[in-house]
């Protein structure tokens, strides 16, 4: 246990209840909670700042003052934004989240309006990006798919490109197979350096990793901006039982 049971204490301290919560896995209610202590935060300091501007300072220093505190909380969020390129996604990531079932796309994966919302921290959205990318994962891998096939589609020579490589390399299979390679394990192995020296000449001659890096860098994108926006929810989504 984190804290030691005592029954006359009304509370414990917050960094202790959320080291116990990270470390029994409710990561999804020190979420909520940390969204909820900044907004309340956040709430009190613009009150505070407008009633102490509002009787203390005249009006241009009011002014001032709110649009020091609107700027600010705006370069707060852009520095929010600029860590998520320091954070690495696939540090928590096993063999095991590939395994499991694809979480359903529309109640799992997209939620609704109130399953989004802006990181309150960098500690916040290091926590929502390696969560999420355990939990989403198939869905993450799934959406790369996609954006390469519309890669394919947009660059028409890529896709008869690596229609081409495959095509060797079945020919390679089929030709092994038929002339008895397997024997001759000098003649297989100077026939695969030659397969794989033309397959990447075709592969940049007919620009197929210019598809892979758009398809990549697109699938990133939104695998970051979604994983750091997507709130932790529970793994186990509560059923309705029927009526008795």
């Amino acid at each position: 246990m984190a804290f030691s049971a005592n029954p006359l204490a009304l509370s414990v301290p917050d960094p202790t209840f959320e080291s116990w919560l990270r470390d029994s896995g409710y990561l999804e209610v020190l979420d909520q909670r940390t969204s909820d202590l900044h907004r309340i935060s956040t709430t009190t300091t613009a009150t505070a700042t407008s009633s102490n501007s509002a009787t203390a300072d005249p009006p241009p220093v009011a002014t001032a003052v709110s649009s020091g505190f609107f700027l600010l909380n705006v370069l707060n969020h852009i520095g929010i934004l600029l860590s998520l390129i320091t954070i690495n996604p696939f540090s928590k990531l096993t063999n095991e989240d590939f395994a499991r079932d694809t979480p359903p796309w529309t109640l799992g994966f997209v939620g609704s309006f109130d399953s989004y919302s802006f990181p309150s921290s960098r500690s916040q959205a290091r926590m929502r990006v390696t969560e999420n990318n355990k939990r989403y994962c198939r869905n993450y891998f799934t959406l790369f798919i996609v954006f390469f096939a519309c890669s394919l589609y947009q660059i028409p020579i890529a896709l008869a490109g690596l229609v081409s490589s495959l095509a060797l390399w079945d020919l390679f299979a089929y030709c092994s197979k038929r002339w008895g390679l397997d024997n001759h394990p000098v003649t297989r192995e100077c026939l695969l350096r030659l397969l794989q020296c033309a397959t990447a000449v075709v592969i940049f001659v007919c620009n197929v990793q210019t598809a892979i890096i758009y398809a990549l860098a697109v699938s990133y994108a939104v695998m970051m901006l979604h994983a750091s926006f997507r709130k932790l929810t529970p793994i186990k989504q509560p059923t309705k039982g029927k009526p008795k």
